[in-house]
């Protein structure tokens, strides 16, 4: 395959059995080179073909909270009492810059994705 931009499925697919044609080059060699640049092809193509968004800032801290293994009482350090994480949680307050900057810090999660906008659900009335 000719190193040119890649353009269509087909081309995309070719450039993926080159990459694992070439995935074991020795590091150095004119092969390791041409792998280097089909995988920055095939990047380039892939972020204009399948772009992925950022996560719902919620959904991403249930998803950390899951794979680490912590609890709503974990995340009150870094968001506040009880009652407001189960107010962030339950998508009825929003995270505020302090609570995002906590969070960063305190669980080194990407500021990016928790400062995404994301629906809220209308407060209970009570």
């Amino acid at each position: 395959m000719e190193l040119k931009p890649i353009r269509t499925e087909a081309e995309h697919a070719e450039a993926l059995a080159d990459i694992e044609r070439l995935w074991d080059a020795p590091e150095g060699s004119a092969d390791a080179d041409r792998l280097e640049v089909l995988a920055m092809l095939v990047e380039a193509f892939e972020k204009a073909h399948f772009p992925i968004e950022a996560p719902d800032p919620i959904s991403y801290l249930e998803y950390i909270m899951d794979v680490r293994g912590l609890t709503r009482k974990d995340l009150e350090q870094y968001i506040g009492p009880r009652g407001r994480v189960a107010d962030i949680m339950n998508r009825t307050r929003p995270l505020s810059v302090t609570m995002i900057r906590r969070l960063c810090a305190g669980l080194g999660l990407p500021a990016d994705v928790l400062i995404q906008p994301y629906a809220l659900r209308e407060p209970i009335a009570a």
